[in-house]
């Protein structure tokens, strides 16, 4: 979970009241805000907080803003207006499509800065490049003296040696490539460009350099001082939307300080994008009602009740019919995507303690349920028939699923902010990841025959989250003379067992060998695939003995054999 340092005094001017000094007393007010004390000493103050999506509480500014609400301070909404156009365009080569793509910029002007206050400025910058930006790979952020920079700006692309120019922090003029050697934040960030033979750049009209993202700003246009009082903010990244949500979240910090914010004009090559204004402040709306969240939270909260709730959680709301309240999310709070994250919120603000603890009406007793005994017995069977049983990760990525098995990418459940690109999306079928773990056990003796009973998921259009999770098993047999007949036999024996005569009809699938695979049919119904393993898909999993693999749907399969 992030800890976040800030200057308690500093804090206080923010929230305009004076907080607790007792590590008890400031704790139960954190609690507001899923945070508690983990350090107070002199005037830093260490805060944990125990969310993870709330990036709008990485800095001061965002903390004092929901203590406000907490305290009484400010209740309510906040809409952040755009003062104007900062007559500051910025042009988008179409040389960093698969580099870095994405940007998004924002002038704020009559900033009144102190030590501390930059101090806490780069505090939340280091965060949001942690956190969101995934240790920059994903987003990184830019901080600028905006009277120093003639517009319009070029974001583009360089040779490693062509273009120099003084890093932050040093005195030295140095080319991009020695600055990934020489610089310490060339050489702790480098690994993000240098797979590229082209590194981005971000020049003004002069062709003066403002940053070499994500790695350093320039001496001149990237420092800021106590005498800047007009800022330039840039965020660049791989993700549109986080890189729009970075920059809002460092938008909205200078705003609290005081600052006046502008837009920018960002000019993509691509048609998809076009003309983009940046920053977005529009805040969103999200329905709920009274009686929804009263069965939620088990109370009989009455819609005055609610909506006092709702102010000190920083909501608007709006006009209502009935039971259906009408809530405007600020547009900071990224991370509200449903009405049960507003009742959450509402929960929070009423006071988990508040809240009478009671049994359940009826008593309840657990057991193994139908689905996980039928699983069980699928298990009991394959290890009778030889085989091991193994647990690989539901999380994979295209890679695996798709390229390594010669097969086309199809639409799947991706993760939006993956933390590795080793785990970007759920996995849609299970012999992707047996390959995996053959190709990880090479060194072991032959034959190998293992199997997997586990949980896939696929798009489901008409369920209420739009996809669904498919209780599957995969089985390998690896060693020189695996073949069809093999695992044909394997099908057949798991058929039997459970009172199911297996058919197989002959198909073409790219990962197997034409010829050597088969549709696994119950009555003429599709409920699993089996095969030999193509060569060139031995080739991309570095295995040299032949594999034969089965994968069945087994809520299909047991569906078939319980109306049998």
């Amino acid at each position: 979970m992030p800890t976040i340092e800030v200057d308690i005094e500093d804090l206080e001017k923010l929230v305009g009241t004076r907080l607790p000094r007792e590590s008890e007393k400031l704790d139960d007010v954190l609690s507001f805000i899923k945070g508690e004390v983990k350090s107070l000493e002199l005037d830093t103050l260490t805060i944990e907080l125990k969310d993870g999506n709330r990036t709008d509480l990485l800095g001061v500014e965002g903390i004092a803003r929901a203590l406000k609400g907490v305290l009484g301070v400010q209740k309510g909404v906040i809409r952040y207006s755009i003062n104007g156009d900062s007559g500051i365009k910025v042009n988008v080569d179409s040389k960093l499509s698969e580099i870095r793509p994405y940007i998004a910029c924002a002038a704020a002007k009559d900033v009144i800065l102190n030590d501390k206050i930059i101090k806490a400025l780069m505090h939340l910058q280091d965060k949001l490049d942690l956190g969101s930006g995934r240790g920059r790979r994903k987003t990184s952020i830019g901080l600028y003296d905006l009277d120093l920079i003639e517009a319009p700006l070029n974001y583009t692309v360089s040779e490693p040696s062509k273009i120099s120019f003084v890093p932050l922090g040093s005195n030295e003029k140095m080319v991009l490539k020695d600055i990934l050697e020489k610089h310490p934040k060339g050489l702790e960030y480098g690994y993000i460009v240098k797979k590229h033979n082209l590194w981005p750049i971000l020049l003004d009209s002069r062709n003066k350099v403002l940053s070499f993202p994500p790695i350093i700003n320039s001496n001149d246009l990237g420092r800021i001082t106590e005498n800047t009082k007009n800022i330039f903010v840039e965020v660049t990244g791989t993700s549109h939307r986080v890189v729009l949500d970075v920059l809002r979240n460092v938008t909205l910090a200078l705003a609290e300080r005081g600052g006046k914010i502008y837009s920018t004009k960002i000019i993509y090559p691509s048609k998809e994008i076009g003309e983009e204004i940046t920053p977005d402040l529009r805040n969103s709306e999200i329905e709920i009602e009274t009686p929804h969240i009263n069965r939620v939270l088990g109370l009989d909260l009455k819609r005055e009740k609610v909506v006092e709730n709702l102010k000190r959680a920083r909501y608007g709301v709006k006009e209502s019919k009935d039971d259906a309240i009408k809530v405007e999310v600020p547009c900071y709070r990224t991370d509200v995507m449903h009405p049960i994250d507003v009742v959450e919120d509402i929960a929070i603000m009423y006071g988990f303690n508040n809240i009478r603890p009671r049994w359940p009406a009826l008593a309840t007793s657990g057991g193994v349920s139908k689905k996980e005994s039928s699983s069980n017995l699928a298990r009991e069977l394959m290890i009778g028939l030889g085989y091991q049983e193994i647990l690989t990760f539901t999380m994979s990525n295209k890679e695996r699923l798709f390229s390594k098995m010669r097969l086309k990418t199809t639409e799947i459940i991706e993760i939006s902010n993956p933390k590795t690109l080793s785990y970007t999306c759920l996995r849609n079928w299970l012999i992707p990841g047996v390959m995996e773990f053959l190709s990880h056990n090479t060194s072991v003796s032959y034959p190998q025959k293992i199997f997997e009973v586990g949980y896939c998921t696929v798009i489901d259009k008409k369920s209420e989250t739009k996809t669904r999770d498919v209780r599957k098993l995969a089985c390998v047999t690896c060693h020189t003379n695996a073949c069809f007949t093999e695992i044909k036999e394997v099908a057949t024996a798991f058929g039997i067992n459970f009172g199911e005569e297996i058919s197989i009809k002959e198909g073409k699938h790219p990962s197997f060998i034409d010829g050597r695979f088969g549709k696994i049919l119950i009555d003429g119904k599709e409920v699993g695939i089996l095969g030999e393993i193509h060569p060139a898909v031995l080739e991309e999993w570095k295995l040299e003995n032949q594999v034969a693999t089965l994968e069945i749907d087994l809520d299909k399969f047991f569906k078939k054999a319980e109306q049998g």
